[in-house]
Parts: structure tokens; sequence; C-alpha cells
């Protein structure tokens, strides 16, 4: 029996095994991101990794010569990768709309082993090695658009936001698995196997991904932008289970549903990089969406995040931490096992909710670990090292279960087809560019203001949940064209989205059947057994004289479920 014949019932509703399967080949691309920013933090004490690409220091009162990273050049070596993902990013708007979802995947695969074999034949020079994060960061950067992109498109609304989701939950893997290959290798450090291993593993983790998406239905999303109506229809009954009958009452619904908004999108035309910036198609919000994804994915970053990953080990060596790479192991740690209730959370309480709660709390906690850094530094006081360990815990573990997997998960649904592509990409190049000031600025920040840089990151999560509360709509339990349609209502407020339900709905989990019966599709239409009105007992030469559009327009557009008239 094919993959395309079986399906389970998730949320009331069948799923295909190979939309399931989907969500956790494509999320190895989120291992990817994980693995490489995990690696470098504690590559930089290893004693051969220091001794090959490190600069010549003098001590001071002794005048013995060591080998020490300068604060520019290990700024760079963990920066440069983000610049590399910034370009990957906006890149991968490009590859996904022309190529395809999946081989616009394959290729980010094909780009990351490339740098990652630059990576490894570096013998001596910091450029060599930091060219190869470079490289390897064009492949994942347009992994990390085309990934939640591709999921949020082809996985059914009932699994989409715990699907995308898991790209978050396979980061944290990606991390954790990189602390702990870390913890085993250094125990040959002085060896230069220490960190062309851990490097080397990337290429075998990256095969899965590159080789098995091949296999994944294309998303039917992009095919029925291209016109292909067919394709699309089975890639859905695929992606529903039910390969052998793509005329099902589920599947054809479905497909109704997005053949409304991508008809009327293509009417207008492809969208361009200027659109995004200037609305020019008439399409609603669309400037707001933009500024929407970056904003959020710049503040991912700036949450702080990334300052204990990619400097945890530095951070807590210089605060007299006995074993730093342990902790980095305990932070990982923490970042997987929390991040399995964030999807739980997302398809429970929603999107808005636990990131504005998630904001705050992690502000709370940075508020800790700054103050008592600054007031009581940890290498005078043995107890401060301990309460600000337990503060970065505590910071993760929301982290993990709030803004790490829903971020990802927002700029997935929130963009319409018509630019979705190039949005997700400037939301990724946000993202990127947070991700890439974190890496360049923490060794000085360390070095001026120390612990202190803790509360530029309590500042940043408190406008993050303000961004959320006042600029977020709720999107839960909707599919991506109903997503569109709730940010096309004028008087709909952010605050009051959770109560919007789409027309042809009763709730945001129940459709009302009627309204979809009374309405055909693109290839019902083409193959002669309906047209593209509601039937409404029309005559054939009444229907003629109104010229052709996908649909009408209803009147309930937008209403709530108490107001709703089908």
């Amino acid at each position: 029996m094919g993959l395309g014949k079986l399906s389970v019932r998730v949320n009331g509703a069948d799923c295909g095994i190979e939309a399931i399967m989907l969500g956790v080949v494509t999320s190895v691309g989120g291992f990817l991101f994980g693995y490489d920013t995990g690696q470098i933090s504690s590559m930089l004490l290893f004693r051969d990794f220091i001794n090959r690409f490190g600069q010549w220091q003098t001590d001071p009162e002794t005048g013995e010569r060591f080998k020490a990273f300068d604060t520019i050049i290990s700024s760079l070596i963990v920066s440069l990768m983000s610049i590399g993902t910034l370009v990957g990013a906006l890149s991968g708007a490009y590859t996904a709309d022309w190529w395809g979802r999946r081989r616009s995947l394959s290729f980010g695969v094909a780009i990351f082993i490339v740098g990652n074999i630059i990576q490894i034949t570096a013998m001596d020079s910091w450029v060599h090695l930091t060219m190869g994060r470079l490289v390897a960061g064009l492949g994942v950067g347009n992994l990390s658009v085309g990934v939640p992109m591709f999921q949020s498109e082809c996985c059914p609304r009932e699994i989409r936001g715990a699907v995308v989701a898991s790209y978050q939950l396979m980061i944290t893997i990606g991390i954790l698995v990189s602390n702990a290959i870390n913890y085993g290798v250094r125990e040959i450090q002085d060896n230069d196997a220490s960190w062309r291993i851990v490097i080397g593993l990337g290429i075998g983790f990256s095969l899965p991904l590159g080789i098995g998406i091949l296999f994944s239905p294309e998303s039917p999303r992009w095919l029925a932008g291209r016109g292909q109506w067919e394709e699309s229809r089975m890639s859905l009954a695929r992606l529903r289970g039910m390969k052998d009958d793509p005329h099902n009452e589920l599947v054809v619904d479905d497909f109704k549903e997005m053949q409304e908004s991508i008809a009327e999108q293509a009417k207008v035309g492809q969208g361009s990089w200027a659109e995004c910036f200037t609305g020019s198609s008439g399409l609603p919000k669309v400037v707001y969406r933009t500024l929407l994804g970056c904003t959020i994915h710049f503040l991912q970053q700036w949450t702080g995040v990334n300052y204990f990953f990619y400097y945890g080990a530095t951070i807590f060596n210089s605060a007299g931490i006995e074993d730093p790479i342990m902790v980095q192991l305990i932070l990982g740690a923490v970042n997987v096992a929390m991040t399995f209730p964030g999807l739980y959370i997302v398809e429970r309480l929603g999107r808005r909710i636990p990131m504005i709660v998630g904001a705050v709390w992690q502000a709370l906690w940075l508020l800790i670990f700054a103050s008592v850094g600054v007031a009581r530094p940890p290498t005078e006081y043995t107890s401060s090292g301990i309460v600000m360990i337990v503060a970065a815990c505590m910071f993760i573990a929301s982290f993990a279960m709030t803004w790490g997997p829903f971020a990802w998960v927002v700029i997935g649904e929130t963009f319409p087809l018509r630019t979705r592509a190039k949005q997700a990409s400037l939301a990724t190049a946000g993202n990127w560019f947070g991700n890439f000031l974190i890496g360049f600025l923490t060794p000085f920040a360390n070095d001026g203001i120390g612990y202190a840089f803790g509360f530029v990151f309590f500042g940043c999560n408190l406008a993050a949940a303000f961004l959320v509360y006042f600029f977020l709509y709720e999107s839960k339990s909707l599919s991506l064209e109903s997503v569109d349609l709730m940010y096309s209502e004028p008087s709909l407020k952010p605050w009051q989205s959770s109560k919007w339900v789409p027309p042809g709905y009763i709730t945001r989990m129940d459709r009302d059947n009627a309204y979809w019966q009374r309405r055909t599709s693109i290839l019902d239409d083409a193959r002669g057994g309906g047209d593209m009105f509601e039937k409404d007992g029309r005559s054939d030469e009444e229907k003629s004289e109104v010229p052709p559009r996908p649909f009408e327009h209803v009147e309930n557009v937008g209403a709530t479920r108490d107001e709703r008239r089908v």
C-alpha cells in the first residue's frame, strides 16, 4: 500500500502520512541551523582550534606569548556565517519561485555541504575557515526560508502550527547534538580531529533532507500559482492521505478554499520586491505584514537566546564556572525539552497569548541575570554564578516554548501567496541580521559593559510583547487563505482577531458543509461540471451575461460566529 493511501486522524481531521513525513524530513533543515549555531561556542575553546586560528598575544605582566583570539577575529568567525545566511535567505525567494519548493531545498543542502567541505580543509588560516562558514550560511539561509514556507503551504491546517513549530524543535535538537559532540571530543581538543569531526558530521546530517525531500509532494499552492490545477489537487489529495480518492469531499473543499484566493491574486500578476514595501498591488496590509514579519524575526534574535548559544561557554568560563561546556549542554537540553510543550501550546492556545506571556517571562529572567551579574560578579560570589545559570535556564525554557517555534509559524502563514516567498525571505533576513549583530557585538559588549548587556535584551523582550499585542493577528486553525482574508478586514483589531471566523465556517474548526457544496471549482468548470458562481438558480443565458470571475464575493466575510449568514 502506498503512502498516499494512508492517513491518520489529527485534531479531528484526516492528515496523510506523507504530510507527516514531509514535516519530519523538512525539519532536518532546522537541525542544520541549530547544529551550525551550537558547534562554534565550544570550538572557540578547543586548544587546537585556538592554536591554528588564534592570534599571538602577550601577557602584560610576564611578557609571555600565547595564542588567543582577538575580539574582532572571534566576532568575525562567529558572525560572518550570519551574513551568508542573510544573503541565502534573500536568494531563497528566487529559487523557491523558480524551481519549486522541493528543488530549492535540495539546492540549499548542496550549498551547505560545499561550505562544510571548505571549513574542514582549513589548515591555519582563520579567513579560510570563515569563508567556509560564510558559504555554509548561504545554504542554511536558503533552508530557513524554504522549510517553514514549504511546511505551511503543504500541511493541513489542523497540524500546520505544530509541524512548522517542529522546525524550531529540530533547531534545538541540533544545538543539543552539537553541544554533546563537543563535550565528547573535548578529550582530544589538542588534535585537529576535535573540530573537524564536529563540522564533518554536519554533511551526513544534511543528506536526509537533500535526498528525502525529492520524494515528497510539491507544494499545492506553488503548483496552483503556476496554473497547474490538476497537479495541485493531486498534491492536496496525497497530503490528506487520499491519493486514490482526489475527489473526496475533504480534498475538494480544501481545493475550493485555496483556489479562490490564488485566482484573485493571479489577476494582478507576479509580486515584486518593491511591492512588499509599497503595497502597489492593492492587496490588503502587504507593507504592514512585511514590517511585522521582519520585526518579529529580528526581535526573536534580540530576545538574547544566541547570546547564550554563541558565547555561553565563553561567558560562563569567564564567570569562573569550572566546566562551561557542561553548562552549554544543560542549556541545550533545557532548550530541547521545553520545545515539546510548545508544539502543544501552538495548536491549543494560539499564537498571540503565548508570545506575549513568553516575552514578559523572558524579560523578567534576563533582568535577574543582568542585575545579579552586575551587582554581585560571579567571579567574586560563587552563588551568583548559580543564580545566573538558573536564570539562563528559565529564560531558555520560555523561549523554547514560545518565541523559538512561534516566530517561524507566524512567517509561514502571515503573507499572501503572491509575495509570500519574498516576504518570508525578508522576514528571515531580518532574523539573520539580528543574528549577525548578536554574534558580532557580543564580544565587544562583554569587554565593555559585561553582564549589563542583559539589560538590552530585557528591553527588547518587553518591546516584543508590545509588538505582538498591538500588531499580530491570531491565525490559529485558519487556512492560509483565511488568514489572508482576516488581514483584509479593515475594522478588525489584532487583539480582537481570535474571535474572527472565516466565511464558510461555523467555528474555526468546523466547516459549514452547505456553504461549500454550493461552490464549484476551476477543474469542475473546465470539465463542464459547474461554473464559477454559486448555484443560485439562474439560467445559462443569465449567467453568461456576467463577466466570469473566480467566485462571487459574499457579504459575511469576516463576520463573527453570531453574525454569520450562509
